[in-house]
């Protein structure tokens, strides 16, 4: 903590004075539209994960308005659900908001306040937005509810740093990253190959 190297910001994911509202990328997502999954294995977005989210997004002009259905298989407490994967959907929808932008990021923080608890049966609806860029930082911020007009259950912002590609294509087992990028580029599949 005392490294000399490092200077700590106060606040990582708020948005310095010079940053700026990013354009919407031309050939994203149309507003009132569902934001395909990048990946079907994806524990957020995924259909293929068996007990992922299963989270759908509909995008907005810089927002996103996300929902799922916590289950039996979300739980954490009796009853509850797991606060770790709570903090997985906030970071699902505001990693949606990079799908608005074309631009391929990464989470680099991630800050969740878990204001009430969410029951097993619950319809968490997650609306996010995009709250300033910045070079490669994307700065974002969330607000979960339980039912679309119903008590607020968490908040979230975060930081995201847009990468190259390359990044997933060097990082990711070699299996997987060739099974996502056949599934992208197989024809009639409607998915760019950049997110």
């Amino acid at each position: 903590m005392g490294d000399p190297e490092i200077t700590w910001p106060v606040s990582p994911t708020l948005p310095p004075p010079q940053a700026q509202m990013p354009t919407r990328h031309p050939h994203a997502v149309a507003v009132g539209e569902e934001i395909p999954s990048h990946y079907d294995r994806c524990y957020g977005c995924g259909s293929k994960h068996p007990a992922g989210l299963h989270m759908r997004v509909i995008a907005g002009e810089l927002s996103v308005h996300a929902v799922f259905e916590v289950t039996d298989v979300h739980q954490g407490a009796p009853g509850l659900a797991h606060g770790g994967l709570l903090s997985t959907a906030l970071d699902e929808a505001l990693g949606a908001l990079n799908w608005l932008l074309l631009v391929p990021a990464v989470t680099a923080r991630l800050e969740v306040d878990f204001r009430r608890p969410v029951p097993v049966g619950s319809v968490l609806h997650i609306d996010a937005r995009i709250a300033g860029i910045d070079g490669r930082k994307v700065y974002t911020r969330a607000v979960g509810r339980l039912g679309e007009d119903g008590p607020v259950v968490l908040t979230a912002s975060a930081l995201f740093l847009q990468v190259p590609l390359e990044h997933f294509l060097d990082n990711g087992r070699k299996q997987d990253v060739d099974a996502a990028v056949a599934e992208r580029t197989a024809p009639g599949n409607g998915l760019a190959v950049n997110p």
